[in-house]
């Protein structure tokens, strides 16, 4: 079995900017209150008529280009979204043909914010099993478009943007993705939402007024599932590898909320300095939040080729995520 490692990274967020000065004069709210709750600032909204697609195209893009690949050479697409541009097709077979990937397949995948991490194992495994020889690892979401602006417990979350990663070979046993650990939850599924638009409660003009279209959140019960599941998860892939948490050089989380990320590593025994958070800049963007978290600690310096990094994730469903990869580039 091959192991699989990312050889390149490419991120996009609109460059429209939603500040909580705009939303305190949106809804009942304030910048303190925003802060002191989620440690969000700021967060990235797209204008009307940008889907999921648009955001990814521009991320896969600066992957091929780091790669320096053409579009051609794409063999798989995995698209990890809550919000694709359409029910069907798959936004996967949309951004295949924006980018001009012919031969390429791929396919949509749903887990919410634990929707990269589970892509990056898929696309890792058909890595190992020697069926592909490269893998475009996308995480998209345009939150905006599922968000009641009236609603002051979710609109101050969420955000826009798009993450892309591609997978290849490693060359060596000592990098690349080294393990993953993954489960789902669905008992607690009702907490976080979108009540109506599938199969068992179709649109309506009655699920239109009553906003069931729009992400509803029991945010108390999300919070205390994502600290306990997220830090269980960490110490049993470090265990299960011999490794210790003063091994790591970098825990990057998926990016729902700052208390939720520093509680997390608090149970881990993390330094903070190891703990990436960018919240405060792009809000929940979903399943983008990892790699855009990925290209700031790239960029901040604190990950560098051979680091040793322990992603995590927690989402809608409930998911639950980690991955541990030793950095290639």
């Amino acid at each position: 079995m091959k192991r699989a490692k990312i050889t390149a990274l490419g991120c996009y967020t609109p460059p429209k900017i939603l500040t909580n000065a705009d939303l305190e004069k949106m809804v009942n709210t304030s910048d303190t209150w925003i802060q002191e709750r989620t440690g969000i600032r700021e967060r990235h909204i797209v204008d009307k008529g940008i889907a999921t697609s648009d955001l990814a195209f521009e991320a896969c893009k600066k992957v091929l280009a780091q790669r320096g690949m053409s579009p051609t050479d794409i063999e798989t697409i995995i698209v990890a979204t809550v919000t694709p541009d359409t029910f069907f097709p798959a936004t996967a077979c949309i951004l295949q043909d924006k980018l001009g990937a012919r031969g390429a397949w791929g396919f949509d995948l749903s887990a919410a914010c634990s929707g990269f991490l589970y892509a990056l194992t898929t696309g890792s495994q058909l890595i190992a099993s020697g069926a592909q020889k490269n893998v475009l690892v996308v995480g998209a979401d345009v939150m905006s478009s599922i968000i009641n602006y009236e609603d002051r417990a979710t609109c101050v979350i969420f955000g826009d943007g798009a993450g892309a990663v591609l997978l290849e070979p490693a060359e060596s046993e000592e990098e690349g993705i080294l393990d993953y650990l993954n489960e789902i939850d669905g008992s607690g599924g009702q907490y976080l939402q979108m009540p109506a638009g599938g199969s068992r409660m179709p649109s309506t003009e009655e699920t239109v007024k009553k906003k069931l279209h729009y992400v509803h959140q029991d945010g108390s019960q999300v919070f205390k599932y994502a600290i306990r599941k997220m830090s269980e998860a960490c110490k049993t892939i470090l265990e299960r590898n011999s490794l210790s948490v003063s091994d790591l050089d970098l825990f990057i989380s998926h990016q729902a909320n700052r208390r939720i990320i520093e509680a997390a590593a608090n149970r881990l025994g993390l330094d903070p300095d190891k703990v990436l958070i960018n919240i405060d800049r792009y809000g929940n963007t979903t399943a983008a939040t990892i790699p855009l978290a990925t290209a700031d600690a790239i960029q901040q310096g604190k990950l560098k080729k051979g680091g040793l990094v322990l992603y995590a994730a927690a989402g809608a469903g409930y998911t639950v995520g980690t991955t541990l990869l030793r950095w290639a580039f």
